[in-house]
């Protein structure tokens, strides 16, 4: 009878575990599904949604009118302040941070009111200078392609090489892109 016992024990346990497991399941696909529903737009990927968004002529850029910054672990950020656009990099890296779309927000309401998007690509002072150039031009290049991606003529973005394309300040502020606007 003790046997019995056991054996009856150990499947009412065993269901016991398997009826919870199949309910922490259907919980964590729901909590899952929900979570993904309902990302706030910020949380999305900029361009993809400005890529996907239908395009019309009463098209709306959010306008940035205070200092945003946008910082990510790797190093990668985004400052905007006084009207410049400013895109940090991460070492060796030309992957820019997400946010992209929403701080160039007033660039591209800058350029549909005829003025021209100047970016230009700089530096850190460490490693190879040929290979940092090299990594200076495919950032700006990105910028860039992440402009035209949302809508900008590539006639009104202008890339400028600077005078000196070692950034000032510490490595991780001179890794940098800037965004002008100009008339």
């Amino acid at each position: 009878m003790s046997d019995d016992d056991s054996q009856q024990n150990f499947i009412l346990g065993f269901l016991l575990a398997l009826i919870a497991l199949v309910i922490f399941f259907v919980l964590g696909i729901a909590v899952w599904h929900k979570g993904h529903a309902a990302a706030p737009a910020h949380a999305r990927p900029a361009v993809a949604a400005a890529a996907a968004a239908a395009p019309g002529p009463t098209t709306t850029v959010a306008e940035v009118t205070e200092t945003v910054t946008v910082v990510i672990p790797d190093g990668a950020s985004i400052r905007v302040a006084n009207g410049v656009v400013n895109f940090y990099f991460a070492t060796g890296s030309a992957d820019l941070a997400p946010g992209a779309a929403e701080a160039l927000a007033a660039v591209i309401k800058g350029v549909e009111s005829g003025r021209k998007a100047v970016v230009s690509g700089f530096h850190d002072t460490t490693g190879d200078a040929a290979t940092n150039e090299q990594l200076a031009k495919k950032r700006a290049d990105t910028v860039r392609d992440v402009l035209v991606g949302l809508g900008v003529p590539a006639g009104k973005v202008d890339l400028q090489k600077p005078a000196v394309t070692a950034g000032s300040g510490n490595n991780a502020e001179a890794r940098r892109v800037e965004v002008k606007l100009v008339d």
